[in-house]
């Protein structure tokens, strides 16, 4: 019993699982900002030039697809609204400097520090 609490408790403390609980409760939070955007200002917008759609009334051979196509278009609107958010969010952020290769030895190919004289895997001279 206690090495499963052990593994149980490496598993919850490890990074990944963190980040993602901290991931789930802020995209929560993030989600009641978009519906928020969405509701009360993209959607009176949209009304107000095409009017207010609304497909619930479709129902071939009494099967409610209206009610689908409006959580489609609903979804649509919503992910269009988070795409252009991101994608402002992402043009803030700096690019990462690309990761410098690391150099290796002309002779076993394994990597050594860039100020070394001599390969620490084969010994080799280097220039």
């Amino acid at each position: 019993m206690g090495k499963l609490i052990k593994e149980f408790k490496e598993f919850a403390l490890k990074g990944n699982v963190i980040d993602l609980a901290v991931g789930v409760v802020i995209g929560g939070a993030f989600s009641a900002i978009v519906t928020s955007l969405v509701g009360d200002l993209i959607m009176p917008i949209i009304g107000a030039i095409f009017g207010q759609p609304d497909f619930s009334k479709i129902a071939p051979g009494g099967i409610p697809v209206g009610n689908f196509i409006n959580a489609v278009v609903n979804f649509l609107i919503v992910a269009l609204c988070l795409f252009a958010v991101v994608k402002a969010i992402n043009k803030t952020k700096k690019p990462e400097a690309p990761a410098k290769e690391a150099r290796k030895c002309p002779f076993c190919k394994g990597e050594i520090a860039d100020d070394a004289t001599r390969c620490p895997h084969c010994t080799s001279e280097l220039r």
